[in-house]
């Protein structure tokens, strides 16, 4: 059996409910006005595929006729105004749709599709009710199946989209911090050993270890933090490539606040090393939440 086009399913998300074939909208059961035409349009093409990017081309093909002769920015532009409006939404502050510069629009809330049973009449005329031809109905089409999860690390449909540049300036900021980790330790090499011998009976080891993870963090550090300044494609795939080896150097140099624990206190060294800890599950965090087409499956005028 063809699958259901749009106009015959009803799409729910977030308190809004559409109905494709009349464009009736509800919010938490109330009726709201009527979406038709080219707005309509619009969003039922955005919901039939949530998290994806949605060209502006695109949806010039789906509204006008190759031989039409309009204004199709301004149209396009008015269009997804009007769906905005009808759902309380915004572009500065998307909650349903975000615009993605030149390229098109995402819808980035979770989407429901059901396929509304048809009336039994039309069912016992189309389909005799044998026992051979009798098919369960898919009454959901968003449901995707479970994938195993990691018990510490959080799955990307569990993650809210984020805007690139936010996750780009949060990573950076990241990197920086542990560049700065690694440069002051090397500028002050015989502090350290000094300091290490002070805490600790056997040093040594633990100062190599210093030297050597510093060395190799910087060109890691510096690498990442220029695949985020100019936007590497891929980044979040590198990182989750590196991050076996890198998660151990993190949790190592977590410990750095102890280095300046005559400054600060053995109190707030130990604070600063908590939150450093989680610090290396924060930057995959971030990545996976900026990374819109790793999350496109699970699910901007």
């Amino acid at each position: 059996m063809a699958e259901s086009s749009p106009q015959n399913r009803t799409f729910r998300f977030g308190l809004y409910e559409l109905d494709g074939n009349t464009g009736e909208l509800r919010k938490d059961g109330k009726s709201r006005p009527r979406l038709l035409g080219q707005p309509l349009e619009v969003l039922l093409r955005l919901l039939e595929r949530p998290g994806e990017v949605i060209t502006r081309e695109e949806l010039r093909e789906r509204l006008w006729p190759a031989d039409t002769f309009v204004d199709y920015d301004h149209s396009l532009n008015t269009a997804v105004n009007k769906v905005r409006e009808a759902l309380g939404d915004s572009a500065d502050n998307p909650r349903f749709i975000q615009t993605i510069p030149r390229r098109g629009y995402r819808f980035i809330a979770s989407v429901d599709a059901a396929v509304p049973p048809a009336p039994v009449a039309v069912r016992a005329r189309l389909e005799p009710p044998t026992e051979s031809n009798q098919v369960p109905v898919q009454t959901a089409t968003s449901a995707t199946p479970p994938e195993k999860r990691s018990a510490l690390l959080s799955d990307p449909s569990e993650l809210p989209l984020v805007a690139n540049g936010t996750v780009r300036l949060l990573f950076s900021l990241i990197q920086v911090m542990y560049l700065c980790f690694y440069v002051a330790a090397l500028a002050s090499v015989q502090k350290m050993d000094t300091l290490l011998g002070q805490m600790l009976q056997y040093p040594n080891w633990l100062f190599v270890l210093l030297l050597v993870t510093a060395l190799v963090g910087i060109p890691v550090r510096l690498y990442l933090f220029s695949g985020a300044v100019f936007g590497y494609r891929g980044l979040s795939r590198r990182f989750l490539s590196l991050f076996p080896g890198l998660f151990p150097l993190d949790e190592f140099w977590a410990l750095a606040p102890f280095l300046l624990v005559n400054r600060i206190g053995m109190g707030l060294a130990l604070a600063a090393t908590a939150a450093l800890l989680y610090v290396p599950f924060a930057q995959r965090s971030l990545l996976l939440m900026g990374d819109h087409d790793t999350k496109k499956k699970t699910g901007g005028s």
